[in-house]
């Protein structure tokens, strides 16, 4: 089974109000690439599935145009735009085999018994369930029932394929593992993907690129590696992954950097995203794993925290403190199978670079 190259897809200021009222997509904006595996994460009414159901033709949008192909698409009936879907809840026939289940979009599509039979097989064995034709969905695990419903999506060779949380019903380990095959799949066949989540570790490992949504907005739009390490806000530094939060009021702009006093009167420096002039509000962004606790003298910023809980988690250590007056700082720290002397109760420091530390919302 080969795709030659996938659709380009592109929202030109979409619009959606389900009551004519509350706009739950607003002015949504977004170019996607032929080939490109893009996740649409964010959490529940956010407006990620609003905009897959848009593209997909099972929701009509508002205002503005959805393109595919450079060929605009709003009054295209969903069987006639060629797209492939996979549902959270499989969706597959049960009173049929899992061959007439993937037969079933062949014949729509006026397919000759015999291509069928020939795309049928290719499609089983690209999903790893070549010899599982006659055997009913009720007769499969979640994990294979899964397998089946990409291998339907992709049967007949769309450009494009929707998943709309396809993995969310799964334990996590067959999750973690069917987040890898999705993604060999895409690469193999090099068709384009979107793919709708709340769960920032799949848009993490699988992606290309990820829009974040909230409210309807995308609040950014990055490939994985820079939405974990640059947010643009703290919305996002907290929807993906772990991350601490600190208020505190601008004191120094120093070009880059800037100086934060917290409400203790603690004074850190930290990487001038987004912030005001001296004196205004900011929230300062950490990422847990990037606080020193063995080596903290010498860095940039130094901190006393007294130690609240410790969980261990085999590859690391999670150790909550108060630092600050915030009882909920987390530093993470990795087990290299050395005795540590640490308990609650227990005052230590901890310290941290200022480009680990962004500045990320302005406030008054």
């Amino acid at each position: 089974m080969t795709v030659q190259s996938g659709a380009d897809v592109r929202f030109d200021k979409v619009q959606k109000s389900y009551d004519g009222e509350t706009l739950v997509v607003k002015e949504f904006t977004l170019d996607i690439e032929k080939g490109e595996f893009l996740t649409m994460l964010g959490p529940s009414g956010s407006g990620k599935t609003t905009c897959l159901m848009m593209l997909a033709g099972f929701e009509p949008a508002t205002s503005g145009e959805i393109f595919l192909n450079n060929e605009p698409i709003n009054n295209v009936p969903p069987h006639k735009r060629g797209i492939g879907m996979v549902f959270q809840n499989y969706a597959l026939f049960p009173h049929m085999t899992v061959a007439e289940n993937l037969a079933f979009p062949l014949q729509v599509r006026g397919m000759g018994k015999a291509e069928q039979e020939d795309k049928i097989k290719r499609a089983l064995e690209m999903v790893e369930l070549p010899g599982f034709g006659s055997r009913r969905p009720a007769q499969l695990s979640g994990g294979q029932q899964q397998r089946v419903a990409v291998a339907r999506a992709l049967v007949f060779e769309p450009q494009l394929v929707l998943m709309d949380e396809p993995l969310g019903a799964l334990d996590k380990q067959l999750r973690e593992q069917m987040q890898y095959e999705i993604k060999h799949i895409h690469e193999n066949l090099g068709v384009t993907v979107v793919y709708v989540t709340h769960d920032q570790s799949e848009a993490l490992t699988m992606s290309d690129r990820v829009a974040v949504f909230n409210d309807g907005v995308i609040q950014q739009l990055s490939t994985p590696d820079a939405l974990y390490e640059a947010p643009e806000s703290s919305f996002v530094a907290q929807f993906i992954g772990e991350n601490n939060k600190l208020h505190g009021k601008v004191e120094a702009i120093n070009g880059k950097t800037c100086d934060v006093r917290l409400a203790d009167g603690t004074l850190l420096k930290a990487e001038k995203v987004n912030v005001g002039a001296v004196g205004t509000g900011t929230t300062l962004s950490l990422r847990p794993e990037r606080v020193e606790f063995d080596d903290a003298e010498g860095m940039d910023n130094v901190v006393t925290g007294k130690i609240k809980e410790m969980i261990y988690l085999g590859d690391h250590i999670r150790i909550r403190m108060n630092v600050a007056g915030n009882d909920e700082f987390i530093v993470k720290v990795r087990n290299r199978g050395q005795k540590r002397d640490l308990s609650v109760g227990q005052s230590v420091q901890v310290g941290w670079a200022t480009s680990d530390c962004k500045a990320l919302d302005l406030f008054t």
